[in-house]
């Protein structure tokens, strides 16, 4: 009860919203600040007019808190990127985006989901696991590391069906 009111007084829940080609902008920005190389607003304009492409975004006043974006195949879908602004991590928003999406891809009659993930992501590892997600496979060396390294990916599933 308390957690709710302190949200309340900070400006209430995030409006959730299927994103547009004007979200592009601010989309390709918090993807650049969240992952090593980002992408452009021309390659994120392109992915949201993709018809077999789902981008939900959060925002909290007019400023964009996160989003998830999918692309769709027949009964399967890819989840390409799901990120949070550093602002709004930790307050459970990846977890409330991902189960909006989840069941918007269940709608369009998605029965499998996959994702990669860097397994050195633990944050975000977790926030599979608990959402249903099952490890199917492992590229090795996949994801560049800071220092010349790199990590694996983890390839993970979900049935929605």
């Amino acid at each position: 009860m308390m957690k709710r009111l302190i949200r309340l007084l900070k400006g209430g829940e995030p409006a959730l919203s299927e994103a547009s080609g004007r979200d592009a902008a601010a989309i390709a920005m918090l993807h650049g600040a969240s992952f090593r190389r980002g992408w452009s607003e021309e390659e994120v304009e392109n992915l949201i007019a993709d018809r077999q492409v789902c981008t939900h975004r959060a925002m909290r006043g007019a400023a964009l808190a996160g989003f998830i974006m999918s692309r769709r195949a027949g009964e399967e879908a890819e989840i390409l990127s799901v990120a949070v602004s550093r602002a709004h991590r930790g307050r459970g928003l990846a977890r409330i985006l991902l189960n909006l999406h989840l069941r918007r891809l269940a709608g369009f009659g998605v029965h499998a989901v996959f994702l990669e993930v860097d397994e050195q992501n633990r944050p975000a590892i977790r926030l599979y696991a608990r959402a249903g997600f099952r490890e199917v496979g492992r590229r090795p060396n996949y994801y560049p590391s800071a220092g010349g390294g790199s990590s694996g990916a983890l390839v993970l599933r979900r049935d929605l069906a």
